[in-house]
């Protein structure tokens, strides 16, 4: 049976009141030190855990932060959660992570869910199909800062926190060039999502405004599979391409296992260049060139200016974090 332990159960063990005990473990000036010390050995006894849900409603802060996420399968989201962790612990806060599973409905579920639970904010990275925020937006009805992440709406009227997508396609596109590439493929994600509308146009308009003559191809690969299998048509057609380009960490791993599968060598047959977290690119040998994005880097940009929005700033930001090339052996 399970007997759980009360500020009532503590006052009548002592025999003082439950405000004196209450204030007692909050370390209140009024209650002295002999006191304190009585009740705090009898709490840690008996094992004392204060009623969260209680606080919750009494001061409507839950010191809990919703996070939705694609999934947490991903590097890149991995790294992300694991970086607001970090800082939640060091400010008190823990973490509600949520999948929306690139699910509308289920998206729209996770968000009733964190006003449900009187979430403190909400760190969002929308599916593709989003089209109507509205949702989202009620958040603010309930006093709950929102803070959109990565995959971001258009709206402008909202706190996004991204990577810069288009300098780190134009990065990535301007190395090609200079390493004198000829026949590239460009892999991007799904058209709908922010970050695809970003990082296309920002990598052709590199080759467009270069003398090169480079034969530029871009296609687009929504999972590993399809990148896995898109790859080896292309490596099997007649002007096989000297260089791929992979907007995300999914596509590179498709593609590399293409590349493997095929039996070529990287940089001798073909070339490789990415957009990362810098996971992946660092499990193959050579390793691969890659622009990083970082998760955990965007983590902690959201979660500081997360309490910023707490602390009353009404101002309304789209932030990024830098782009930075890292190179390896694979062009």
């Amino acid at each position: 049976m399970r007997h759980d332990t009360t500020l009532k159960k503590i006052s009548q063990i002592l025999d003082i009141s439950i405000s004196t005990v209450s204030r007692a473990l909050k370390n209140h000036p009024d209650i002295s030190e002999k006191t304190k010390q009585k009740v705090l050995d009898l709490a840690n006894t008996l094992e004392y855990e204060p009623n969260a849900y209680a606080i919750n409603l009494r001061t409507n802060n839950s010191k809990i932060f919703g996070v939705i996420v694609p999934t947490v399968s991903y590097f890149f989201y991995d790294t992300f959660i694991s970086s607001l962790e970090e800082e939640c612990k060091k400010n008190g806060y823990s973490l509600m992570i949520l999948q929306s599973g690139d699910n509308t409905e289920t998206e729209t579920e996770n968000i009733k869910i964190c006003r449900h639970n009187r979430v403190s904010g909400v760190f969002a990275c929308i599916t593709p199909n989003t089209t109507d925020i509205q949702p989202f937006l009620k958040l603010d009805e309930s006093d709950i800062p929102l803070i959109f992440f990565d995959k971001v709406p258009s709206y402008e009227a909202c706190n996004k926190i991204c990577v810069a997508d288009a300098q780190a396609a134009k990065t990535a596109a301007e190395l090609i060039i200079q390493k004198k590439k000829k026949r590239v493929v460009g892999f991007f994600g799904n058209e709908k999502l922010s970050i695809t509308q970003k990082r296309l146009p920002a990598f052709t308009e590199i080759f467009k405004r270069s003398n090169a003559a480079i034969n530029l191809e871009t296609d687009f690969a929504l999972s590993f599979e399809e990148a896995y299998k898109k790859t080896i048509l292309y490596l099997n057609s007649k002007n096989k391409p000297d260089t791929f380009f992979c907007m995300s960490d999914e596509i590179l791993a498709g593609v590399i296992k293409a590349i493997q599968k095929s039996d070529l060598k990287i940089p001798k047959d073909v070339s490789v260049v990415a957009i990362s977290n810098g996971i992946i690119p660092k499990l193959y040998y050579p390793e691969i060139t890659y622009v990083e994005t970082s998760g955990y880097k965007l983590g902690k940009l959201a979660f500081s200016h997360m309490i910023a929005c707490i602390a009353g700033n009404t101002f309304v930001q789209e932030l990024t974090i830098e782009s930075v090339l890292v190179e390896g052996g694979s062009i």
